[in-house]
């Protein structure tokens, strides 16, 4: 009787495990899409303008502001970003 229940929990114990690390595991492939103008506004848009300016972006947009601004006025609209070329993944060797 004891050992049909250390086998009932060893199986159990076995099962969750294992079902636990494939859940982590999955979710570690998906890959995030860019984020939307809204989200940007609403992380980066310091005084609420509904415009990025240089001085409010970095990273990827920081580095491609002036590719972006294609107007020339120092700000990154909507428009502007829904435009503006897409980043390059990094290369692989």
């Amino acid at each position: 009787m004891k050992s049909n229940l250390f086998t009932t929990l060893a199986i159990v114990f076995g099962i969750t495990v294992l079902s636990t690390t494939t859940a982590f595991s999955q979710g570690r492939g998906e890959r995030k899409g860019p984020p939307e103008f809204s989200e940007l506004l609403e992380k980066l848009d310091e005084n609420e303008d509904g415009k990025l300016s240089e001085s409010e972006v970095k990273g990827p947009l920081k580095d491609q502001f002036s590719e972006i601004d294609t107007d020339e006025d120092g700000f990154i609209t909507e428009e502007e970003f829904k435009n503006a070329p897409k980043p390059q993944g990094r290369k692989r060797n």
